[in-house]
């Protein structure tokens, strides 16, 4: 059981024990499931809901085991992690589970990571892994638990709003995953919450600490946890071997500039890396993996002036993004996590969700998520989708 002794003044530790009650807004009592990765935000959620009266089951995910993510510093739902995940409950004395979801995981984010590559496209597995595993079945194993909710360390606050359920950024901007969590439904929304979100990292680092727990200056979670030391194309080479094959690099304007490996070894924006040299700085503009085609081009030419989505979530007071897209709505559209969103409008082109930028972005690349933000109330989540296609702003190569 956790000790009562702690560094930390006890009017912060009662702070951040308020903030988890008021993010989890159930009667004190409730069974809550606390999604613990090994790291330090789930461990803190699990204890903090803990020493704020609820009655909390932990459960851990095994996602993945290959030798080099055991070791691994900053790997996630493998091997240590799941270890320091069960001797933290032990420690704060509640219920914990292993479930093994290798196959589940395999399925829903790995093998769609290897196939976007291979597709040209640039793709997110953290939002995959969102979407599928951890809040589609991993809340499916929280209510058969008998759970009233489902707990996670993510940086994102969920807010009461007029329609529903809302998804907000969180109050620590450096620390903000909702790019991330965009695929989030209404329905799920109803049933997670997200104790972390009104509070910064260092706080929960020190909460961590004055608590005696072992992981409170253990290193974050790379944002592919399953991909050992970024090695994308080996691991797609292993999963998908004799699929990816040598193609030629081509500029915009035509001339055959060199050779290339594969398709899934370049993303759209890339500078370093292409081999080839005419006197001017090249980047790739577009992937084309039907003809194995790698499209490079001066800087100029990866500025995008709209794009299309493909499995929209829609979080805003209309009840389809389509009544909104009609009426020209003005959003703020992140196309990366790490970007600023940008102002942009949508709209209906030949039966089709688009968006147009307000001014031109770079670098956008299918595949990639476009997350949708309120001008209005710019902290909060509108939905998105992911990028089929993009209209690149007319220049003269």
């Amino acid at each position: 059981m956790l000790s009562s002794a702690t560094s930390l003044p006890l009017a912060t530790l009662a702070r951040v024990t308020a903030a988890a009650r008021d993010a989890v807004g159930l009667p004190e009592g409730a069974r809550v499931v606390a999604a613990m990765s090994g790291g330090v935000d789930s461990t803190v959620v699990a204890a903090v809901l803990h020493a704020a009266g609820y009655e909390v089951v932990g459960v851990t995910l095994q996602l993945y085991d290959h030798g080099a993510a055991v070791k691994r510093a900053g790997a996630c739902c493998a091997g240590q992690d799941i270890r320091d995940a069960r001797s933290a409950a032990e420690r704060i004395g509640i219920a914990h589970y292993v479930l093994d979801y290798e196959s589940r995981f395999r399925q829903d984010v790995i093998d769609d990571f290897a196939d976007s590559y291979l597709r040209g496209e640039t793709p997110v597995p953290c939002i995959r892994c969102n979407q599928t595993v951890k809040f589609r079945d991993l809340a499916e194993v929280a209510r058969d638990l008998g759970a009233t909710a489902l707990a996670t360390g993510h940086y994102v606050r969920r807010a009461e709003g007029a329609a529903g359920p809302e998804l907000h950024r969180a109050v620590d901007a450096s620390r903000d995953q909702s790019y991330f969590l965009f695929a989030t439904t209404r329905e799920q929304l109803g049933f997670l919450r997200f104790p972390l979100g009104d509070l910064p990292k260092t706080l929960v680092r020190e909460t961590a600490d004055a608590m005696g727990l072992a992981v409170a200056h253990k290193p974050d979670s790379q944002d592919i946890c399953f991909v050992p030391d970024g090695a994308y194309a080996t691991l797609i080479d292993r999963l998908r071997p004799n699929a990816a094959g040598a193609g030629d690099i081509r500029h915009l304007d035509g001339r055959i500039l060199g050779r290339h490996e594969g398709v899934s070894r370049y993303t759209v924006g890339q500078r370093r890396g292409l081999n080839v040299a005419v006197g001017e700085p090249l980047f790739v503009v577009a992937l084309d993996a039907a003809r194995r085609e790698v499209i490079v081009g001066p800087r100029e030419a990866l500025l995008t002036e709209s794009l299309a989505l493909k499995e929209i979530n829609w979080l805003g007071d209309t009840s389809d993004i389509r009544d909104a897209a009609v009426q020209g709505r003005a959003v703020l559209a992140r196309v990366r996590s790490t970007r600023d969103p940008a102002p942009a409008h949508l709209v209906v082109e030949d039966g089709a969700v688009r968006l147009r930028f307000d001014g031109p972005e770079e670098g956008v690349s299918p595949g990639q998520a476009c997350v949708l933000y309120d001008p209005g109330a710019p902290s909060r989540v509108l939905g998105g989708g992911f990028i089929t296609d993009t209209q690149r702003t007319p220049f003269t190569c």
